[in-house]
């Protein structure tokens, strides 16, 4: 049995204007040691299903539809209590801005303890103290700088101590929403390489949240290409990386440069569809090149390209 199974997400924020349909149709499944990459540009829907699977989306977003079972555990509709206890002791998550996800006037270390005693209040301090000397070996902070206040870490240094905490109590799944923004590329390679060796040693699976398809190929066994809250491409790194299908997932891959200038840097023309009236047919009909009249008025299938490759695309019908 798969450790996460998502089937038929439907998410939808409430606004003045109307309700955003932020999450639509969104179905995957994420086995035990495996990770999956969600990419797509801003607004597409990534975060707010990672939100989502923590059980932490604002007051005026739900969901509305759809399963999210974990561990054979259904998530729906679960009582705040009942997900406190799933969340960081089994799910975590490493947020996008590491300064922001730690407090400022709280030591770093006394920021994991309490995320350890919170879960474990039977567990001593002592052992919650050597439990945080224990992860900061792990992702590489010296056991000294414990009792440093967050303004006293490098970028670098905040982001480890954001993975540590999210190691902290033990999780199978941990939710990585943009960690390596802000960070320059030396330092975004370190990261990214800290993670993919904490997988491998802990045998944990990880859903990989960016806008960059190239970071996401680096990390991800499987890739998720969403557009305006849907998915719209999903199978293998290798298949989605070598050979892209849906028009959507061949311009993201055109819009990043390569190291030896083979391919035209291009963009993507015009701007994401409405999401509290979104069109009828794909949502990527009106910036899509081969987009033809069928696009506008029907949403169309999932096509099965190999045994783990799935397209939603007119386009590649018959």
């Amino acid at each position: 049995m798969s450790l996460l199974e998502v089937k038929g997400l439907n998410i939808e924020y409430r606004t003045r204007k109307g309700r955003v349909k932020a999450v639509e149709g969104v179905s995957f499944t994420l086995d035990r040691g495996e990770s999956l990459g969600f990419v797509g540009e801003s607004g597409c829907g990534k975060t707010t299903i990672g939100m989502a699977l923590m059980g932490l989306l604002p007051p005026n977003g739900g969901i509305t539809s759809g399963s999210i079972l974990f561990d054979g555990m259904e998530l729906v509709n679960m009582s705040e209590e009942q997900i406190r206890e799933i969340r960081w002791k089994r799910i975590s998550m490493i947020f996008q801005s590491a300064m922001n996800a730690l407090n400022p006037v709280h030591r770093v270390g006394d920021q994991i303890i309490e995320a350890i005693l919170t879960h474990y209040p039977d567990m001593k301090k002592e052992e919650a103290i050597e439990r945080v000397k224990e992860l900061f070996r792990l992702v590489g902070i010296p056991e000294s700088r414990i009792s440093d206040y967050p303004h006293q870490y490098s970028g670098g240094m905040r982001q480890r101590a954001i993975i540590a905490m999210a190691l902290s109590c033990y999780p199978s799944l941990i939710i990585a929403d943009e960690p390596t923004t802000a960070l320059d590329v030396i330092v975004q390679h370190q990261i990214l390489e800290e993670i993919k060796r904490l997988q491998k040693e802990l045998n944990l699976s990880i859903i990989f949240i960016s806008h960059d398809i190239s970071i996401v190929g680096d990390v991800c066994n499987k890739i998720a290409v969403m557009y305006a809250g849907q998915m719209v491409e999903y199978g293998t790194s290798q298949n989605v990386l070598l050979n892209p299908i849906h028009p959507y997932t061949r311009a993201l891959l055109s819009s990043f440069p390569t190291l030896d200038e083979s391919r035209k840097l291009e963009s993507i023309p015009g701007e994401t569809c409405n999401l509290i009236s979104p069109p009828q047919g794909c949502r990527f009909c009106d910036r899509c090149p081969l987009a033809e009249r069928a696009c506008k008025h029907e949403r169309p299938q999932w096509l099965r390209i190999s045994p783990e490759h799935l397209v939603s695309c007119y386009q590649c019908e018959g």
